[in-house]
């Protein structure tokens, strides 16, 4: 992959502000003191030394949407983190053509925060972009997945077209943005980042990927919190359980 008209990352990443809350992703120290990387979250999400960062979070989404079962607010929960990680490292992407380093131990996390998830990188390393997959998949996905599938019981499967379905949305918000702003440099290297992440074994089986298009084959179990309903790259076409899909078997 070829992608031209390289610019050098900022210490403050500030070329992803205009692009919105999601792709913001704030550098230096914490103002309020230390908080917990996302290294500790991932190797002890039962760690009392650091408050349970991730069963902390789940917690929280579970009581705002009034979730019925911990693992649908794991799949919330999960499905937020991995918007935030990936409207970084793409929007980083297609704006500077390099990626900062998200090594998980560098990454803070505030587990109390609302959305978008509250995200430090304490210092700006660059990175090829061609170390997409190994930064977010490799590097924070896994981890986090086998974390909530051992600890809320969440099947990998649902969480891994999570992380397809963040990607998508990130792929298409920053597509949107470029073109109406006649960034076609910026839009096509969003475009062949999110190609190239699409094809990879973690991603490729779980859904359609066409265009700036994405269905996915399985559900983030939405439509199972009060007021919820399916997404719009949901397999299904209207809640499991509904006359429409109880009248047709």
């Amino acid at each position: 992959m070829v992608l031209l008209l390289f610019v050098d990352l900022d210490p403050e990443l500030a070329a992803l502000r205009p692009l919105g809350g999601f792709f913001v992703l704030r550098t230096g120290a914490a103002p309020h003191g230390p908080l917990p990387t996302l290294a500790r979250t991932y190797e002890n999400p039962a760690s009392e030394v650091y408050g349970n960062s991730l069963t902390f979070r789940v917690q929280i989404v579970a009581e705002r949407l009034q979730a019925p079962e911990p693992r649908i607010a794991a799949s919330i929960a999960q499905q937020a983190l991995a918007a935030r990680l990936w409207s970084v490292a793409l929007g980083c992407a297609a704006v500077y053509g390099r990626i900062p380093d998200l090594d998980p131990r560098l990454l803070h996390w505030d587990a109390d925060s609302g959305a978008p998830d509250d995200l430090w990188l304490a210092e700006v390393r660059p990175r090829p972009v061609d170390a997409l997959a190994q930064t977010v998949l490799h590097g924070h996905l896994e981890p986090l997945n086998a974390a909530l599938a051992a600890r809320h019981r969440t099947a990998t499967g649902l969480l891994w077209g999570n992380a397809a379905s963040a990607l998508a949305g990130a792929a298409r918000e920053l597509d949107r943005w470029a073109r109406t702003r006649g960034r076609t440099e910026m839009a096509a290297r969003a475009r062949a980042a999110t190609a190239e992440l699409f094809a990879h074994p973690l991603l490729a089986g779980t859904g359609t990927f066409t265009g700036s298009s994405f269905r996915r084959r399985s559900c983030c179990l939405y439509y199972r919190v009060p007021g919820g309903g399916v997404c719009g790259d949901c397999c299904f076409t209207q809640p499991p359980g509904s006359s429409r899909n109880a009248a047709s078997g």
